[in-house]
């Protein structure tokens, strides 16, 4: 039986949005699948785990954007499909707001605003927190149907006037990554305890 990739799924792709994502996977000694940025998803979710399987060690961090579509593109059916991979276990998705309408938004455990602080409910593209546990994004709804343990909100990433670019390290979503690899980290040892 092999054993299941560990597997981070982070709902964007634009160039900014990979750039960051590659300095934050650097930041926490993960891998980073650079052939699943592109704005859309340029390869399918069967493709991504092909390649998550020939990453050299976990955490594995995949990126997934629908290019603002509010309806299910690219991105969301690439999730879709690395989500409900037999041979994937994923940590958790990072949760990209954006001013996409006509979305349903997706419930998020908790944010990380744009100052870095973590906030029980969503945020806006900008990072700011909002009202409510719904945020919105163009490549959000399709979450629901998957099995996540754990689903973290964020503003617009290696962006958010400039809190989050890359040419600082993209703080702020690197501390998104890390609190999800501290939190399954936390649940792994509650279920090394119960067995």
């Amino acid at each position: 039986m092999t054993k299941k990739r560990r597997v981070i799924l982070v709902t964007d792709g634009d160039s900014v949005a990979q750039r960051a994502v590659e300095k934050a996977v650097s930041n926490i000694g993960g891998r980073c699948i650079s052939r699943s940025g592109g704005n859309p998803t340029p390869v399918t979710g069967i493709e991504i785990v092909d390649l998550i399987k020939t990453a050299k060690h976990d955490p594995v961090v995949v990126m997934v954007d629908d290019k603002g579509s509010s309806r299910t593109g690219q991105g969301e059916w690439a999730l879709y499909e690395v989500a409900n991979h037999p041979d994937i276990d994923i940590i958790g998705v990072i949760a990209v707001a954006s001013n996409t309408q006509g979305v349903n938004g997706i419930e998020v455990d908790f944010s990380i605003s744009r100052d870095g602080k973590i906030v029980k409910g969503a945020v806006d593209k900008d990072g700011f927190p909002k009202r409510g546990n719904v945020l919105y994004g163009d490549t959000v709804d399709i979450i629901e149907k998957c099995q996540v343990p754990l689903i973290i909100g964020i503003g617009d990433i290696g962006k958010m006037a400039g809190k989050d670019d890359c040419e600082i390290g993209a703080p702020i979503l690197t501390k998104a990554m890390e609190e999800l690899i501290r939190k399954s980290s936390k649940k792994e040892e509650a279920n090394d305890k119960q067995i």
